[in-house]
């Protein structure tokens, strides 16, 4: 008897791959000033989408849009932001 052929159910919303992203959404990164406490791991982990003050609190560069190719980097500052400061938004 051939085995049976099941497909894995799926749970939640499905993961994209950077190119699936940059093909169906736009994304756009802000960062909370009241929330912001400057330890400055989004600009370490993607220096490309923030900024830093003088105080050394972040900020999105630019209109915070996400360039194709670094929504990873957008969503790897967002998790890894002690403060929970940073949103990315899906356009």
């Amino acid at each position: 008897m051939p085995p049976i052929k099941r497909n894995a159910p799926s749970f939640g919303r499905r993961a994209h791959t950077t190119k699936e992203a940059a093909m169906t959404e736009r994304l756009k990164v802000h960062v909370d000033p009241d929330k912001c406490q400057g330890h400055a791991r989004c600009k370490a982990l993607a220096p490309e989408l923030f900024e830093l003050d003088e105080y050394g609190n972040a900020r999105e560069a630019g209109d915070g849009t996400v360039p194709p190719g670094l929504e990873d980097k957008a969503w790897l500052a967002k998790s890894n932001c002690p403060e929970i400061a940073i949103d990315v938004i899906e356009e």
